[in-house]
């Protein structure tokens, strides 16, 4: 999937976020962040899956992390996102992929017979200190985010 390796620090970025604000990875040291790389907005196994992060995010913080969601999406489509589904985590967007490239889902892939270059629905658990502790790649939905709170 990607060159980072767990045990490895993850790369460092800062990215526009839904409601106008700026994010850095940095900014969430000291705590545990849940990385999670989707292809696009509003589509149905993107929704799913932000639905379900949204559900469990209350468990998510007892455990001391925090939920970020990124796509190549403008920050217009995250902000329409976020407030029809009441997302309670930010979306961050990454319209050039060079995030996305840094972690290694930004890939090839094909649909009906066409090739295309998108994300793969990857998912990764940063520990305190900006490490990698656990990396999902080619995601399937159901169920995944019961996987990400096992990790924690």
């Amino acid at each position: 999937m990607s060159e980072l390796q767990v045990g490895q620090p993850v790369p460092e970025f800062t990215l526009e976020a839904s409601g106008g604000q700026e994010i850095s990875l940095s900014n969430y040291r000291g705590k545990k962040v849940v990385l999670y790389f989707y292809p696009k907005d509003s589509t149905p196994g993107c929704t799913q899956e932000a639905c379900d992060f949204r559900d469990s995010a209350a468990a998510y913080e007892q455990k001391g992390a925090v939920v970020l969601g990124i796509s190549p999406d403008p920050v217009k489509s995250h902000d329409k996102f976020a407030q029809k589904y009441e997302l309670s985590f930010p979306l961050l967007s990454d319209p050039d992929h060079a995030v996305a490239e840094a972690f290694g889902v930004w890939q090839l892939k094909k649909m009906y017979g066409k090739e295309y270059e998108g994300i793969v629905r990857s998912t990764f658990l940063i520990d305190e200190e900006g490490i990698l502790i656990k990396a999902w790649s080619k995601v399937k939905v159901k169920g995944h985010t019961e996987d990400v709170f096992a990790a924690l």
